[in-house]
């Protein structure tokens, strides 16, 4: 193994250090958030919020959901926000008429966090299994 592999700092032929896919660095950090993100979904879900929390993963300015964990101060590569089903549905990030299908395909909450990755090609849910402590 030459030693730049072990620094990740594999370069292609014009130099530049090849460019991970984000959703490497995403699951990275969602690894390193897990305890934090359960914590903020179970409190949502205790005070009576929502019964489906939904987390927001980006890397850009986000006007959607409450702050939770920011990758500046915590020096990772993603921001989450915190936010509920009702709140997709009020800005309408989910119309109303297809409430009831995203109710449906929501996995157990206690198991599972929610997660709606922001890239700028778009935007999608996932279901990231919570590492059991």
């Amino acid at each position: 193994m030459e030693p730049e592999e072990l620094l990740n700092e594999n370069r292609d032929n014009g130099g530049e250090p090849k460019k991970e896919s984000p959703l490497l660095s995403l699951e990275k950090d969602l690894k390193f958030f897990n305890e934090s993100i359960r914590e903020v979904a179970v409190e949502i879900m205790v005070e009576g919020l929502s019964s489906y929390p939904i987390f927001i993963a980006h890397q850009h300015e986000l006007a959607l959901g409450e702050l939770i964990l920011d990758r500046f101060d915590l020096n990772t590569e993603w921001s989450i926000h915190a936010s509920t089903l009702e709140e997709f549905v009020e800005k309408g990030v989910i119309k109303e008429i297809l409430k009831e299908r995203f109710i449906s395909s929501y996995k157990n909450p206690h198991d599972y966090m929610c997660v709606f990755v922001v890239v700028p090609e778009g935007a999608n849910f996932v279901y990231v299994p919570y590492l059991k402590g």
